[in-house]
């Protein structure tokens, strides 16, 4: 018998709650991924609060002991962020994972060394600069319990450059690129580098997402002999540009969004406002997409779209703080050309 138990005020958050689909049990990737995206819906309510199902005493207990670790974690992520735009951290749809089954879930990406960008003349750019403005960035999507972040990312950077090259902006197959994209493990985990490389080399058409829909779980790949519709990578860049992102602000502004690997442990609690601290370069696990950059406030910042949904973080979009590298977000940074 599954009872629900409906949580108070979020500012004080002793929040006993959940569906337990995961933790208790060891189970395979697909069984728990499978058994995870079913109960998605549940998971979040239609009215934002944090009201989840649970099944069992010590699932229920497991999940309990998940939201008192995330409510002092909230405290201590907090009490760095002292000015107005600063990140505030507290509950969101990934409070009832432990930090371990969170990275496990979620952060499954890989990164390959990039080479140092070599530096150019670098021409006055413009203090804000959005792709999205300018139409050229399709929604936010959730990849669900899904490792296929790396794919998102390379999807996004790869239609993003198609709008610029002047195609309607459209969205591409992400489940393609999971199933079919050999050198990495679907949703496992992957590398962005090596699934570009697969494009460009392979010269594979990325066909519409309407004709191979997101399916959030390894599939057969499916080929398409003759497609009538799709994109193929003609070249892409892959550089560190850790240390000059001035110059990754101006690849951004001439090439497109940009899909980078980040440090994303701390974003399990993310919120919005911009990110500054507890976030290092030293554990690259997340790919993401940088569709642009604001530099007129007080703390200049990239804007990152991610793929956890639009409830996650500010509408789907993380904000982090340009200079110092942080989050790793310029050690491994790709454009795209169509």
């Amino acid at each position: 018998m599954k009872v629900g138990y409906c949580t108070v005020t979020m500012a004080t958050v002793f929040v006993v709650v959940v569906v337990a689909p995961l933790c208790c049990k060891k189970e395979s990737w697909n069984a728990r991924s499978k058994h995870l995206n079913e109960a998605l819906p549940d998971f979040i309510p239609s009215d934002g609060r944090c009201c989840l199902m649970y099944e069992g005493k010590e699932q229920f207990e497991h999940f309990n002991h998940c939201f008192q670790g995330a409510t002092a974690r909230h405290v201590y992520l907090n009490s760095f962020s002292t000015q107005p735009e600063s990140a505030k951290y507290g509950m969101n749809s990934f409070s009832s994972l432990s930090p371990k089954e969170f990275r496990d879930l979620y952060l499954r990406a890989s990164s390959e060394r990039a080479p140092p960008f070599l530096g150019a003349d670098l021409k006055e750019l413009p203090a804000k600069f959005d792709w999205r403005d300018q139409a050229m960035v399709a929604p936010v999507q959730d990849q669900q319990v899904c490792g296929s972040c790396w794919a998102f990312s390379v999807v996004g950077a790869v239609q993003a450059a198609s709008a610029i090259a002047g195609a309607p902006l459209e969205e591409l197959s992400v489940q393609q690129v999971v199933d079919c994209c050999f050198p990495n493990g679907g949703c496992s985990g992957g590398s962005p580098t090596k699934a570009l490389r697969w494009l460009q080399t392979t010269r594979v058409k990325l066909v519409p997402q309407s004709e191979y829909p997101y399916q959030a779980k390894n599939g057969m790949c499916q080929f398409f002999s003759h497609p009538q519709e799709g994109v193929t990578v003609r070249n892409f860049t892959a550089y560190n540009f850790s240390g000059q992102e001035e110059a990754m602000k101006a690849e951004l502004v001439a090439r497109g969004p940009l899909s980078a690997i980040v440090d994303a442990v701390s974003w399990q609690d993310y919120l919005g406002g911009i990110i500054q601290h507890h976030c290092s370069s030293h554990w690259p696990n997340h790919a993401v997409l940088v569709v642009g950059y604001d530099a007129t406030g007080v703390i200049p910042f990239w804007i990152v779209q991610n793929s956890w949904g639009t409830d996650w973080g500010s509408e789907g979009y993380a904000y982090v703080k340009i200079g110092g590298n942080l989050c790793g977000i310029a050690d491994s940074v790709a454009a795209v050309s169509v």
